[in-house]
């Protein structure tokens, strides 16, 4: 059985600003009925200001408490400010949900997000125009309609790293299971794509003070708690030359402290190339 909080209970028992505005300036649809929730959100925005905010779902008691309690965020905000909304900040707003769950909040950060493409200040997006884009978007999940920029979005937002994640937040395997390999095969491309850039982030001089400040605050500390210790000697690229000491010095596991902690740690966390040798 999941556990919700006191908030989530509330707004589902008492949901806020259930409804629809007629002449809404932005509408918003997320989810579908035939994959059992959906919500649609109107928004009256006036000189950039989201004045009013209305919603009707059908879906479970989070998917009720996720719509509410974003209603309830957004009204009195800039439009700008409501750009900048999670599915994270929603989930926050509600103390948290079960992450069999999260898919709630997401559905909440897309229905925003679909209301807010079809909105401009002077003017509003021709639909038909915008339904065609989506429908060049790549389905990843036909089970559940989930394209892979919804995926690509959830990790980026959330951290997700696992098949499973995914899937209790957007839904994305959660029937077949068909895509599954192809849902990892996106997690292994972001990430590797993440550690690539940031990899292009640092310069020379930046990677060299990275380094040594992971062994002097990071791995040193973990060694000393042993007896251990270890000293930067140089760095020529990516070949991290060190010196072991007090009992690592001696000790018959060292290329296994090397290897596995040492290097592994710096591979991690600066270069996945990076070779740790002792001179």
């Amino acid at each position: 059985m999941w556990e919700y909080t006191e908030k989530v209970m509330d707004h589902y028992r008492n949901p806020r600003n259930v409804g629809k505005i007629d002449n809404a300036d932005a509408v918003g649809l997320a989810g579908s009925l035939a994959c059992g929730d959906q919500l649609k959100i109107y928004l009256k925005i006036e000189n950039g200001i989201v004045t009013d905010a209305k919603f009707q779902t059908f879906g479970c008691g989070s998917a009720v408490a996720s719509s509410s309690i974003l209603t309830e965020m957004i009204i009195g905000k800039s439009v700008d400010e409501v750009r900048k909304i999670t599915n994270k900040d929603i989930a926050d707003q509600l103390g948290g949900l079960p992450p069999e769950k999260m898919h709630c909040s997401v559905m909440g950060y897309e229905a925003l997000e679909d209301a807010l493409k079809n909105y401009k200040t002077d003017e509003m997006i021709d639909l038909d125009e915008l339904r065609e884009e989506e429908v060049k978007e790549k389905i990843v999940c036909t089970c559940f309609n989930v394209t892979e920029n919804q995926i690509w979005d959830a990790i980026k937002i959330n951290g997700l790293k696992t098949v499973e994640e995914i899937t209790n937040y957007t839904k994305a395997g959660g029937a077949c299971g068909k895509c599954k390999d192809l849902i990892q095969d996106i997690i292994d491309t972001y990430y590797h794509k993440e550690h690539e850039e940031k990899k292009s982030e640092l310069t020379p001089t930046q990677k060299i003070l990275k380094i040594n400040s992971i062994i002097e605050n990071q791995i040193s500390d973990e060694l000393r708690k042993d007896g251990g210790d270890i000293t930067l000697v140089d760095i020529d690229g990516n070949r991290v030359m060190v010196k072991l000491r007090g009992k690592c010095s001696g000790c018959k596991n060292s290329h296994l402290t090397l290897k596995s902690f040492v290097e592994t740690t710096l591979r991690e966390a600066v270069d996945p190339d990076i070779e740790v040798v002792e001179v």
